[in-house]
C-alpha cells in the first residue's frame, strides 16, 4: 500500500502526464466563453487552449459577459489567464478572428480593426481545407426575443444564471464525488419542449441566410447547443459554448468538421478521477 504522500506524488506525477495531451487542427471555433461570470468553466478552457494549436482560431461571440458585468464585477485570474492564451496564440501565428456577440457587443463598434493582432470582425466567410465555405457569425440577429424585445432577453439572462449557478454547485459535488463534469443547466435546457422548439427555429433562420449568402454553410453560437447538422444541403454547426457544455468546433486538415466535447475527453476525465483520489488523500 502507497502512504498517503507517495499516493499524492503518484497522482501529480500522472496528472502532469495526463496534462500533456496535445492535438492539432486547421482551424477551431469557439464561442460563448462568458468571462466574466461565474458559471465560465474558465479552467477547462484554459486546458483545452493549453493542449490545441490551430492555423485559424475564431472568437465567435459572447467571449467577455458585458451585460452581467454591468451588474456584478466578477473576474477570477483564470479569465485573466483565458485572455492572455488567447493573445499569445495570435503573438505566436495563429489567426484569430473575433466576431462579436450580443454580450460583448460593444466590440462591434471595432469591427475593422486589430487589437493585438486579433481581428475584429462583424462576420467572416472561412474556406475549408476542402473548398467548401462557411459564413461564421455568432447568430443573435436571428435570435427574436434579442432582436425584437431586448428587455425580455434580460429577464432570461437572469433566469439562466440561476440555472448556471446550480450548474456550478452541482458540479462542485460532483467532482469531490470522483465524477467528470456533466451540465445539469444544459440537460434541463433540452428536456424543455419550448427551449427546443427555440433551438429549431433558430437553425432554420440561420441555415437560410446561409443559403441567401451562397455558402456551403454556417457556423454560430449563441445558443449554447453544439450541433452538425445538414439541413437542406446547407451544414449547419454550431461551436456550443464554455458555461454549460464545455464545446469547440474544428477542422481536420483534410477540411472535415468535428465537434470536442471537452470534458469528455479521456485525459479530462482522468484527471478528474485523479484531483478526487487526492482530495481524498489529504484527509
Amino acid at each position: 500500500m502507497l502512504s498517503a504522500t507517495a499516493s499524492i506524488h503518484y497522482a501529480m506525477a500522472a496528472m502532469n502526464a495526463l496534462s500533456d495531451a496535445h492535438f492539432r487542427f486547421r482551424s477551431i471555433w469557439i464561442s460563448d466563453i462568458h468571462l466574466g461570470t461565474r458559471g465560465c468553466n474558465s479552467e477547462l478552457l484554459l486546458d483545452f487552449l493549453r493542449s490545441t494549436d490551430s492555423d485559424y482560431l475564431y472568437l465567435v461571440g459572447d467571449i467577455v459577459d458585458i451585460w452581467r458585468m454591468r451588474r456584478s464585477w466578477f473576474w477570477r485570474q483564470a479569465h485573466n489567464d483565458v485572455v492572455q492564451k488567447l493573445l499569445r496564440k495570435a503573438r505566436k501565428g495563429t489567426r484569430v478572428i473575433y466576431v462579436p456577440g450580443n454580450h460583448d457587443e460593444n466590440f462591434r463598434d471595432f469591427a475593422g480593426h486589430r487589437f493585438g493582432r486579433v481581428a475584429v470582425l462583424p462576420e467572416a466567410v472561412h474556406t475549408c481545407a476542402d473548398g467548401k465555405r462557411y459564413l461564421v457569425l455568432h447568430g443573435d440577429k436571428f435570435d427574436g426575443v434579442v432582436k425584437y424585445a431586448k428587455w425580455l432577453a434580460f429577464v432570461g439572462d437572469n433566469a439562466y444564471n440561476l440555472a448556471l449557478s446550480l450548474n456550478l454547485w452541482f458540479n462542485v459535488l460532483r467532482r469531490r464525488l470522483g465524477f467528470p463534469y456533466w451540465s445539469l443547466s444544459a440537460y434541463l435546457k433540452h428536456k424543455v419542449k419550448n427551449a427546443v422548439e427555440y433551438i429549431s427555429s433558430y437553425e432554420k433562420a440561420v441555415v437560410a441566410e446561409a443559403r441567401r449568402r451562397g455558402v456551403d454553410g454556417v457556423i454560430c453560437g449563441h445558443i449554447h447547443s453544439a450541433e452538425i447538422r445538414l439541413c437542406d444541403n446547407i451544414l449547419y454547426c454550431n461551436d456550443g459554448d464554455w458555461v454549460e457544455s464545455c464545446t469547440a468546433l474544428v477542422e481536420h486538415f483534410d477540411g472535415s468538421l468535428e465537434i470536442l466535447r471537452w470534458a469528455e475527453m479521456p485525459h479530462v476525465i482522468a484527471m478528474s478521477h485523479i484531483e478526487s483520489n487526492l482530495s481524498a488523500s489529504s484527509l
